[in-house]
């Protein structure tokens, strides 16, 4: 049994621009995933790249959690979080929750464009994955 690969996009207000910028480029070999994303992002990836993805709740009302959830679940294969690291963000428990959460699940983690492009371009990453 064969099965797409997970990814979850998640960006920072003041990184939306180069998320926009970096799937656009990247748009045939993001459309190869199933894309999950928080809110504002995901309807970003929707509107302005044309992809299909999975909307949650935003980051600060929980959506980072949710992507947190469903690493543990194991229903996310690999997470792009464009980090602003020069802004303040008040659900700062909920991002640190969820970098703790892909460090301990092993799951892949980008916080950059330069990251997400080695991540996505791994094969490592298959879009293909068999389930047992």
């Amino acid at each position: 049994m064969s099965q797409t690969s997970r990814l979850a996009i998640i960006a920072h207000d003041g990184k939306k621009a180069d998320l926009v910028a970096f799937a656009a480029f990247n748009r045939d070999r993001l459309a190869e995933f199933q894309l999950v994303a928080t809110s504002s992002t995901g309807k970003l990836l929707m509107d302005k790249v044309g992809l299909e993805v999975e909307c949650l709740e935003s980051g600060p009302v929980g959506g980072d959690v949710q992507i947190a959830n469903r690493v543990v679940e194991g229903d996310v294969d690999a997470v792009i979080f464009m980090v602003d690291p020069l802004g303040q963000h008040p659900h700062d428990p909920d991002i640190q929750t969820l970098l703790r959460i892909c460090n301990v699940a092993n799951v892949p983690l980008a916080t950059n464009s330069a990251t997400a492009d080695a991540l996505i371009g791994s094969p490592l990453l298959t879009v293909h994955r068999t389930g047992l």
